[in-house]
């Protein structure tokens, strides 16, 4: 939003300059003008400004300019003066929508606060209607999942068509690839978008507990469960499971999470009778079973909601849409924080294009926040001496060593952990931080 600035109408040309140098002494943004009809020639809609306009002159006097400005936009702050005031006259001016009427002359203290108040009022009507426009434009699932990369056209299509049949889906990303963010537009494209969406994150729940968090519990099931519960999948009546990060549950709730996904029926703990469950399951894997073999995923599960598989690719592999990403983030980010957007030079655009994105949109997401807010003004360069920094060459190196080993075990995951004395989570993390495709080091 640029800054603001003051349409001061008057047809005394003294009177006016004397006036317009008060008020830019104090910090406003003054244009002049004599006559009415040429201000209004210059203002439109979208303008920061506030009009300041004597009553009695020549052409249009101050109830004519009020009248065509609102006809421009009923709500651009309009301040009428004048030397020849009297009740009834700031009545009407009022009520035809004047922000505010003061009698010439008047201390210059008095007009600036009545136009630092009109000026504020005037930056949030803008800022609210940018925020309804993003807020439509991000009502659409091309922008709500930014990019033209030809992964993205494929996966709009499947959502549509998952979200209409209202069919089990299963996504597949890496983390901080937007799988929340798909699973929602699969539930708000469809007809349960009225209903609960209802996000679970299986590795964030113990494991004594996930049941009870799922499929609920009557009175004394356990001990401590002194009333009953419903569980999260009974909850979602209507709508959505997400069921985020699902090869992290214990293999024996995914064999009774199975039997409620191929039943549609629940029976909380502690209860023989049945609950109808009337929900659509989305769930979240960061691999596949093809993949990664030692993946803790039953294969009967993995079927039953393999019906549409989403795939996203991670950002380093359709790095074409960073640029069109990064500014939608940012825009976002405008919005959360009130500031404007700097300027995003080419140079920066350059960084963002060349960098490995290990954290995918999540960090994406982060270093458009911190680009609103001042914070980030572009990565780290070589020192004076043509070095990196030594944070960038200890990764390095890190990278060239566990791609070494990748190669020496001809891609075998187990070999490689162990080889690295990793465990299987440390090394599949290192893996996304570095931004390293093992299935494709499987020789030199």
């Amino acid at each position: 939003m640029k800054s603001p600035h003051i349409v001061l109408i008057d047809d005394d040309l003294d009177l006016s300059r004397a006036l317009a140098q008060s008020l830019e002494l104090e910090g406003f943004e003054v244009r002049t003008f004599s006559r009415g009809a040429q201000a209004l020639e210059r203002l439109s809609r979208d303008d920061y400004a506030v009009v300041l306009t004597d009553y009695l002159m020549p052409g249009l006097d101050g109830l004519d300019v009020l009248e065509r400005v609102q006809a421009i936009d009923s709500v651009l702050p309009v301040v009428v003066m004048t030397g020849h005031g009297d009740v009834p006259m700031a009545v009407k001016c009022m009520r035809l929508g004047a922000h505010d009427f003061i009698e010439k002359p008047c201390a210059v203290e008095q007009l600036v606060r009545t136009l630092n108040n009109a000026v504020e009022r005037r930056r949030l009507v803008l800022e609210n209607r940018v925020l309804r426009s993003e807020l439509t434009d991000n009502r659409g699932l091309q922008s709500r999942l930014v990019g033209q990369h030809p992964s993205m056209d494929e996966l709009r299509h499947r959502i549509q068509v998952a979200a209409e049949a209202q069919i089990d889906c299963l996504i597949v990303g890496e983390t901080g690839t937007g799988k929340e963010v798909v699973a929602r537009a699969l539930h708000d494209e469809g007809p349960r978008a009225s209903g609960p969406f209802i996000a679970i994150n299986c590795s964030a729940i113990p494991t004594d507990m996930i049941e009870s968090e799922l499929f609920g519990h009557v009175a004394g099931a356990f001990t401590g469960a002194q009333g009953a519960r419903e569980g999260r999948l009974a909850h979602a009546a209507g709508g959505t499971v997400f069921l985020d990060e699902l090869e992290s549950m214990n293999l024996d709730v995914q064999s009774k999470l199975l039997r409620a996904i191929e039943n549609r029926t629940i029976e909380p703990l502690g209860s023989n009778q049945s609950i109808q469950l009337d929900v659509c399951f989305v769930a979240a894997i960061k691999s596949t079973p093809e993949a990664d073999p030692g993946l803790n995923l039953r294969s009967d599960l993995y079927y039953r909601l393999n019906v549409v598989q989403l795939p996203l690719l991670p950002l380093r592999e359709r790095i074409s849409d960073v640029p069109a990403l990064f500014y939608h983030l940012a825009r976002e980010a405008r919005g959360k924080y009130r500031r404007e957007i700097p300027e995003l030079s080419p140079a920066l655009e350059q960084q963002l294009m060349a960098y490995g994105w290990p954290g995918n949109v999540r960090e994406l997401r982060n270093l458009a926040e911190r680009f609103v807010l001042g914070l980030w003004h572009g990565f780290a360069t070589p020192t004076a001496d043509g070095q990196q920094p030594l944070a960038d060459q200890v990764a390095a190196f890190e990278a060239s060593v566990i791609r070494a080993a990748l190669i020496g075990n001809a891609g075998q995951m187990k070999a490689t952990y162990e080889a690295l004395g990793l465990s299987r989570k440390g090394l599949y993390d290192k893996l996304q931080r570095h931004g390293i495709d093992g299935s494709k080091l499987t020789h030199e």
